[in-house]
């Protein structure tokens, strides 16, 4: 047999051991300084229509990490969710940390791609290409199937892990303007760390982008706050 670390930087294999390599750092990295490097990629795709946030000021963290009911994707037609919705949140992508499942997924993906490659010797030519194509979904499924015992586990932390906090009777500032039944975010610095939680008016009444709210009360579903603008 040749040497195994050939065949995981053959020209089939190398894209995903790269991309392998660069989460275990990337998860190195995290644990030794606790810094958590969140993705910041801007979206806009009719999250309006969908969900009720206001897309311009939800970032791909926030859509990686929002909990959504199974209802929401096949039980509840209103919601017309676009494809690639439904394929986030059927896959764990949504729901949970998204880094998480993520790498789950690249690692899955790699480790099947590494492992076909290896028994049928075609780590170095075409057909292990259409083999590393082709292990896209048993990936997703070995994905599908690995994270989905960590939705109760991860139901009690917040998006960056830590113990879920208490907002009620905190002030924070609002990241969306919002008014009626509008969906929006706000922003509160707890421990020096900014955490954001999705919000809606208690009254209706509008809150202005960067207002100061008071968070009142929980969804009884648990998925957002009622806040009311804050007056000294």
């Amino acid at each position: 047999m040749e040497n195994i670390i050939d065949i995981i930087f053959s020209s089939v294999n190398l894209p995903l051991s790269i991309f392998t390599i660069i989460l275990i750092l990337y998860w190195l990295l995290t644990m030794i300084s606790g810094i958590d490097f969140d993705l910041d990629i801007d979206i806009d795709a009719g999250l309006d229509a969908n969900t009720g946030l206001e897309s311009s000021n939800i970032d791909f963290e926030d859509v990686a990490n929002a909990e959504f009911n199974e209802k929401d994707v096949a039980g509840n037609r209103r919601m017309q969710l676009k494809w690639w919705q439904v394929f986030l949140i059927y896959f764990n992508f949504v729901g949970l940390p998204f880094m998480f499942t993520f790498t789950s997924f690249v690692f899955a993906w790699w480790f099947i791609t590494l492992t076909v490659t290896t028994i049928t010797h075609s780590y170095s030519n075409s057909i292990g290409f259409i083999f590393m194509l082709a292990s896209f979904i048993p990936a997703l499924i070995f994905t599908k199937v690995f994270t989905s015992p960590f939705k109760g586990f991860f139901k009690g932390f917040n998006k960056n892990g830590d113990k879920a906090i208490d907002f009620i009777g905190r002030k924070g500032t609002s990241l969306s303007s919002i008014e009626k039944d509008k969906l929006g975010n706000a922003e509160f610095i707890i421990d020096g760390n900014p955490m954001s939680v999705y919000i809606k008016s208690l009254n209706g009444e509008k809150i202005s982008f960067r207002e100061i709210v008071l968070i009142i009360k929980e969804s009884e579903d648990k998925s957002f706050y009622y806040a009311q603008v804050y007056n000294d």
